[in-house]
């Protein structure tokens, strides 16, 4: 069995990786570290695995776990691992931003590779540590890739991306409290949000020119999920534009393409991102959706440590969540 530790199991992120490597057929957990809850169980915070887990939150670290996950906000990973040592076969999956960029990816003697699956399957298989991508990043990435491998992002890109509001955190906010988020939509961080520089960084590895990507985030009256509409001028037919999709997600078991339109509902609580294609004249819209918590953070740092540790890809991941 995997032995894992978890830094910052009391957030949404945190909950999200416990549900998951509680039920992983290859994995168990060897702790869950808190400063604030040491000694109080895990069921305090997180209190649907009531009667699932006897877990409690531990005061210290075991420095020889075989893969060590890093659930911190931005910007505290890297100050968690200049104060803790590990082992030298403790494998890291960091689910912040600190080490997504390439100018970022050595620190410490580690050198973490970035960690979506469907970009780089073989590079994850072989590396020690990983950085893990943002929800938003995932998503349009999804939407993206396909046509970057074939030099086909040319124009301009206009991306609407809506997320629910556990994408804030678990700490309560003024734009993340009910009363202000319910019955309510707004847009933050137009054309700047942080994820479009591992977005670039990706769309450049594979085509030669970077095109202008115009993101505009917005704030859901929902909790869970991601759903992205991306659209610019497109010379391809809708026949040749599905091909290429489906060639490039051939062996990737948690990318598919829908003929229908996609919604939310269809992927929460699942691993899964589904892709619709629509062509409107010379435009082409793609509408990618995915579940921000597990697809977008601890589904796909669990997926990395499937293919770290070269079991199968989707072991513990075949989620399936209510529909209604």
């Amino acid at each position: 069995m995997i032995k894992a530790g978890i830094i910052g199991g009391s957030g949404y992120t945190g909950g999200e990786l416990i549900r998951i490597l509680i039920n992983h057929p290859q994995a168990e957990i060897d702790f869950v570290y808190s400063t604030t809850r040491a000694g109080k169980p895990v069921t305090d915070a997180h209190e649907d695995l009531l009667g699932t887990t006897d877990l409690k939150f531990a005061g210290t670290i075991n420095p020889s776990v075989d893969v060590l996950f890093l659930c911190l906000g931005h910007g505290n990973s890297k100050a968690f691992l200049d104060q803790h040592t590990f082992s030298d076969h403790t494998r890291v999956i960091d689910l912040s931003n600190d080490f997504r960029l390439n100018a970022d990816a050595t620190y410490n003697g580690r050198e973490f590779v970035y960690g979506l699956p469907e970009l780089q399957k073989e590079a994850i298989k072989t590396a020690k540590n990983i950085a893990n991508p943002g929800c938003f990043a995932t998503a349009i990435q999804l939407a993206l890739l396909p046509l970057a491998k074939n030099n086909l992002l040319t124009e301009d890109i206009h991306i609407n991306a809506v997320t629910g509001s556990t994408g804030a955190g678990v700490s309560p906010s003024s734009t993340s409290h009910f009363s202000w988020r319910n019955n309510n939509v707004s847009w933050y961080k137009p054309f700047t949000h942080q994820h479009l520089g591992e977005i670039n960084q990706s769309i450049v590895s594979l085509q030669n020119n970077q095109p202008n990507i115009f993101m505009l985030p917005q704030r859901g009256n929902f909790t869970k999920g991601i759903f992205v509409t991306s659209y610019m001028k497109f010379e391809n037919s809708l026949e040749e534009t599905w091909n290429l999709y489906e060639d490039f997600y051939v062996i990737d078991p948690f990318t598919h393409l829908s003929k229908k339109e996609v919604h939310l509902k269809q992927v929460i609580n699942t691993n899964n991102c589904f892709i619709h294609l629509h062509k409107h004249e010379d435009v082409l819209l793609i509408t990618s959706v995915i579940d921000n918590l597990i697809k977008g953070a601890s589904g796909q740092a669990v997926q990395n440590m499937n293919l770290l540790f070269g079991l199968n890809e989707s072991d513990g991941l075949n989620l399936k969540g209510s529909y209604f």
